[in-house]
């Protein structure tokens, strides 16, 4: 009878020092995951601003840091969007409110301060004051195909589609629409239309 002679390989590690190794291994591939998933979410899908300048209080204050979606360019009336106009003259993005959309005919009464669209004057509770400053544009004027119409809420301190050196703002130049604050951690949360109807249910 033939005996088959079996030789014993011996590991220098122990079977405790082995799965230490393993788990580092699973640890280390769980970070690069979540990694890589942050990484896609945050270039494709949500991107981070910090506001520059007081052309939005009351809502949003100089030093907000908030969130914006990036996949969904069709921002609707009372969205609060982040543009990068390449004539503002200023390098980093600018934060802005959107009145009226392509084909819209907007009016503005400087002495009343009240703003129309479509002949329909718009009850705008996020304003700090009535809309009372002129920056060079003619009303009324009627929006572009593929452009937007957009104000600060600190309209007398804003510079905006108002203004003949911004002017109308082309759909390319939209980042995304404002959805959330995180910083001050004590304004965190969600802003843009919901903060305009809470504020239309206070009002009322």
């Amino acid at each position: 009878m033939k005996i088959k002679e079996y030789t014993k390989t011996y590991s220098p590690y122990s079977p405790e020092e082995i799965r230490r190794t393993e788990a580092a291994f699973d640890w280390a591939r769980s970070v690069v995951l979540a990694v890589t998933v942050m990484f896609v979410i945050f270039t494709f899908f949500i991107r981070p601003c910090k506001v520059i300048g007081d052309s939005m209080l009351d809502t949003l204050q100089d030093g907000n840091w908030l969130l914006c979606t990036a996949f969904d360019m069709h921002p609707k009336y009372g969205e609060i969007v982040i543009i990068t106009q390449p004539n503002t003259g200023r390098n980093e993005p600018i934060v802005k409110r959107l009145i009226a959309t392509e084909g819209q005919t907007v009016d503005i009464d400087f002495s009343t301060g009240e703003v129309t669209v479509d002949g329909e004057t718009l009850y705008e509770p996020y304003i700090r004051e009535q809309t009372r400053l002129k920056q060079g544009v003619d009303f009324p004027l009627t929006v572009p195909e593929g452009c937007l119409f957009v104000m600060g809420d600190n309209r007398n301190h804003s510079k905006d589609s108002r203004s003949t050196d911004i002017g109308f703002i082309d759909k390319h130049y939209v980042l995304g629409r404002v959805f959330y604050r995180v910083l001050p951690f004590d304004r965190a949360g969600c802003i843009g239309v919901a903060e305009k109807q809470l504020a239309t249910e206070t009002e009322q």
